[in-house]
């Protein structure tokens, strides 16, 4: 059996799942390829955000695979280096936001809904709990959303992309709002989302090579 659970040329198996389930395969192929064609947003602000994604997936065949798309479509190593670390920034505030439920559950808020805009209003008591280390998330948080190599619409367009993957309603009411802000209109918040909707599938999709190697050994 063999160590390496990845290997790139595992990715080649994919084409496997067009003889095993093809109707679905080629459903989720086109609106997969239809996300990147279609829509207002240019190409390499798509792929930008397909990496950012992919770096909060885990999936080491699609980070390659968009990051090789990103240098087609004009990318630079600045603009990717900057996209990652939006996707770090958004992974990372995820768990911070969640925060505000572990601090209800732990003094006992037996509210039955558990998310409600006024929780968030509960992260600032982490400055008092860990004050270094939340002011240390704060400042690297604050940084990575001022981006230098794109806009500011661009760089929350990507943070709302990545909102979608964590699935945290915080990160995506607060940045949904800031790149409406920017000037973002409803059809390239849509589109974002497309994008890491097609991202998010495409990572278990890709993942499924694995699972073939899995059961044919």
């Amino acid at each position: 059996m063999a160590e390496s659970l990845y290997e790139r040329s595992y990715f080649s198996r994919l084409s496997e799942f067009s003889d095993l389930a093809p109707e679905m395969f080629k459903e989720f192929m086109t609106f997969n390829d239809g996300v990147m064609k279609h829509g207002s947003l240019s190409l390499k602000l798509k792929e930008l955000a397909a990496v950012a994604v992919a770096h909060v997936t885990g999936c080491p065949y699609c980070i390659e695979l968009h990051v090789n798309n990103l240098k087609e479509a004009g990318g630079s190593k600045e603009e990717m280096s900057e996209a990652i670390l939006i996707g770090t920034a958004l992974k990372a505030g995820s768990s911070m936001a969640h925060g505000v439920n572990a601090l209800n559950a732990y003094d006992g808020i037996e509210d039955e809904a558990l998310f409600k805009r006024k929780y968030f209003d509960r992260l600032g008591e982490f400055s008092k709990l860990q004050p270094e280390m939340f002011q240390s998330f704060v400042d690297f948080d604050g940084q990575a959303l001022r981006p230098s190599t794109m806009s500011k619409k661009e760089g929350e367009l990507i943070a709302v992309a990545v909102a979608h993957t964590t699935g945290c309603p915080y990160c995506i009411e607060l940045h949904t709002k800031a790149a409406n802000g920017e000037g973002a209109s409803k059809e390239e918040i849509a589109e974002i989302i497309f994008v890491a909707t097609a991202l998010k599938a495409g990572s278990a999709l890709a993942h499924g090579v694995n699972a073939l190697n899995a059961y044919d050994r």
